[in-house]
């Protein structure tokens, strides 16, 4: 991996390869768009339900008078508003927090205690000392309290333009260096690091010269499938789970951070059991260790080069 100054080039022609990835040691790879990646993703409830519904009907073939369907009209419809409960609890606890109170929408100064307190849960037998010579910098994480609006994917295009126009520009331009991303996105779920993707891959940043978005986590492709489409692209933006972007950064070279100016972390998006990326132990771990400890990164960092952004 190399490390320079500015690494942009305007000429080059965009190569439309998309990477995919899956959950590391899968062998099984599958060539998808980005559209047909998670269409089987009925939710279990949702199908739990339908399975009673349709043993009701095989329990009831006939109703055999007035009675019998008051009462199967009753609970069907308390199995629909079961069903509603259970929609609104999941979209509840699988959005993001409100921006008042999030982290994401703190101080400079507090973000970067909150980023210590969180690294030192990973590194529990290093010293102070030694855990302040990994710390990012409070001169390094982007004031963003400018921002009001709600930090959910349908705003991370007007984020970045409004309050990362720094780093608007770059994502229009190409790289001269393959698999040399402007921006790197931390996201803890394959799902989400879709999502975001199809987000990044909007005109309004890429124009018509910007880098492709590559998709990295580790499901249906394999680490050396991702290296491989790396060192033949131009990309402008990284979105990936942190596991498969540490492999990328310490196993191989082909994630080159040359033209790398600014590191968003996905830290208001909550899954299903309320985490955030950095409740997480295993994503924590695997931000703080592989990622963000990553020499090159780390001194990006601390020189000013790399800026970190929370969202």
């Amino acid at each position: 991996m190399k490390q320079g100054g500015d690494d942009l080039d305007d000429d080059f022609v965009l190569d439309e390869t998309v990477a995919l990835s899956g959950d590391e040691g899968t062998e099984a790879i599958a060539h998808l768009d980005d559209e047909d990646v998670f269409l089987d993703n009925i939710d279990d409830d949702e199908r739990e339900d339908d399975n009673e519904d349709g043993e009701q009907e095989t329990q009831n073939p006939t109703i055999t008078n007035d009675a019998d369907a008051a009462l199967l009209s009753k609970k069907r419809k308390r199995r629909e508003k079961e069903k509603e409960k259970k929609a609104k609890k999941r979209k509840l606890i699988e959005s993001v927090e409100a921006v008042e109170g999030s982290i994401a929408a703190q101080s400079p100064h507090d973000i970067s205690a909150y980023l210590a307190s969180m690294q030192a849960k990973s590194f529990p037998k290093l010293s102070t000392i030694e855990l302040h010579d990994l710390q990012i910098p409070e001169s390094s994480i982007v004031d963003t309290t400018s921002w009001t609006g709600a930090r959910t994917p349908n705003q991370l295009v007007e984020f970045i333009t409004k309050v990362l126009p720094n780093l608007h520009t770059r994502l229009g331009q190409k790289s001269k260096s393959n698999g040399a991303p402007t921006l790197m996105y931390i996201a803890g779920a394959a799902l989400r690091v879709a999502d975001i993707t199809r987000v990044l891959k909007n005109k309004k940043l890429q124009g018509e010269k910007g880098g492709d978005v590559a998709k990295l986590f580790a499901k249906h492709f394999k680490l050396a499938e991702h290296a491989t489409y790396l060192k033949r692209t131009k990309i402008g933006t990284a979105v990936g789970t942190p596991g498969r972007l540490g492999k990328l950064l310490n196993e191989t070279d082909t994630l080159n951070i040359s033209a790398l100016s600014h590191i968003i972390l996905d830290i208001t998006y909550k899954d299903a059991k309320t985490r955030t990326l950095l409740d997480i132990p295993e994503t924590r771990d695997e931000v703080f260790k592989t990622v963000l400890n990553n020499k090159q990164i780390l001194t990006g960092i601390k020189e000013g080069k790399i800026q970190v952004v929370l969202f």
